[in-house]
């Protein structure tokens, strides 16, 4: 489900682009935009949307870290990052993604996760 922040953010992209196309389109200069060129401004607004998301997951994990470090439990749980990662490998065959590239991303995510982990509870001793 979209919030609204991801609806107003879509619908700026498709007016830049939209409004790039009709100002290349009236300078006789300029030629329109190509599908590829099209194509990698949304490949381009994507790829800062996934950041923003994985920034707002690290969020999360701080917040986890905080309750591990008060309640002394490990950083590292493998049994849940075992289930995270059957469950987004399995995901990830719905959209045509392979179980390998998922699970190489869900590993640096999940490094990444752990090393936030660590130093709070680092911080908190």
């Amino acid at each position: 489900m979209l919030d609204m922040k991801k609806i107003i953010y879509f619908a700026t992209a498709i007016f830049l682009i939209s409004e790039s196309i009709s100002t290349k389109a009236q300078t006789s200069a300029h030629k329109p935009l190509t599908t590829l060129e099209i194509n990698r401004i949304k490949i381009d607004s994507l790829d800062s949307e996934i950041l923003e998301m994985i920034g707002q997951r690290e969020g999360l994990v701080k917040e986890i870290g905080l309750f591990k470090a008060k309640n002394h439990i490990a950083p590292l749980q493998v049994s849940r990052f075992q289930e995270v990662l059957k469950r987004l490998v399995a995901a990830g065959k719905h959209q045509q993604i392979s179980e390998n590239f998922v699970i190489e991303l869900m590993n640096a995510i999940h490094k990444e996760s752990l090393r936030i982990e660590n130093k709070i509870k680092d911080d908190s001793k």
